[in-house]
């Protein structure tokens, strides 16, 4: 869903609490404290937004109560514009970008980012299976003196670990307080993958070797001699490497390991959600992302 969109279905905050509404409770109003039905809409004057009365537990509430909208003083037409522009930019978008793109204060833009990204973050992902591609990656700044920073596993950048099913969806994790080794290998390969119905393909990393007698099938590729070797290759993750570092170096130029697991799934979300943000339009990856959204509590 692109701006145009947004600005004919949700012209005003009622039409945007309207959709929150049933993207929330469907058909069926519930109190936001204690989950009760026996609710009924206020209709004062003197209201500034939409709230609700639980005859239950006697508090008024609106729908934004316990989601990341709580306590928002920015319209929730700017928030919708801002999901739409996140959704659809390929390869992110910075806070100084966002800001002027809705006419908000950077700091308020890096907020309201960062929230979207929260609920990104929080989307449920299924355990790969398949043909899955298992590789690492170091996210990172150039040095600023020759001869400063290795290359490879000998860095000291930020590594992340990543796994993609091949014409399926990816998983991603930096590893903020330690490095790679098979110990971390392990437990994203047990957190991440269904090892049964797996075909884990690697290169010929020592961390690797342990691998076999998790997965299925365990294959390796020396890139030292190929990159293809017929079915087996790391391709596919390499590819979604990159878009990981074109966002961190075309767009923020640095984020901190504090705030990488964020921008790490924003680019996991929009890759396992690709075909339907190409294809429509991204009205229902917007639609589920608000669902996200009101279930994510800061």
């Amino acid at each position: 869903m692109n701006i145009t969109q947004i600005y004919q279905q949700y012209p005003t905050s009622d039409d945007c609490l309207e959709r929150l509404e049933q993207v929330r409770w469907g058909d069926t109003p519930k109190c936001a404290y204690c989950k009760s039905e026996n609710v009924k809409e206020r209709t004062k004057s003197d209201v500034r937004r939409k709230r609700w009365f639980c005859n239950t537990c006697r508090r008024s509430y609106s729908v934004t109560v316990n989601t990341i909208f709580h306590r928002t003083h920015l319209p929730l037409q700017k928030w919708f514009l801002a999901v739409s522009i996140l959704i659809n930019a390929k390869k992110s978008v910075s806070s100084h970008q966002l800001g002027r793109d809705l006419d908000i204060p950077v700091k308020t833009a890096h907020s309201l980012s960062q929230r979207i990204r929260k609920a990104m973050f929080g989307a449920q992902m299924p355990l790969l299976s398949g043909i899955v591609e298992m590789d690492e990656t170091y996210v990172g700044g150039k040095p600023r003196k020759k001869g400063e920073s290795k290359r490879g596993r000998g860095t000291k950048k930020m590594p992340v670990i990543g796994a993609v099913s091949r014409g399926g969806e990816v998983v991603a994790e930096p590893l903020t307080k330690s490095k790679v080794n098979s110990y971390e290998l392990r437990g994203f390969v047990l957190r991440n993958v269904a090892l049964q119905d797996t075909h884990l393909i690697s290169d010929e990393y020592p961390g690797y070797r342990q691998m076999r007698m998790l997965c299925k099938e365990h294959s390796t590729i020396n890139h030292q001699e190929s990159y293809v070797n017929g079915d087996i290759h790391t391709n596919t993750i390499e590819g979604f490497w990159a878009t990981v570092k074109r966002a961190h170096y075309g767009q923020h130029h640095h984020y901190s390991r504090k705030f990488a697991p964020l921008y790490i799934a924003e680019s996991c979300y929009k890759y396992n959600n690709r075909n339907e943000i190409n294809r429509k339009h991204g009205g229902q990856v917007f639609t589920n992302l608000l669902g996200d959204m009101v279930c994510t509590v800061l």
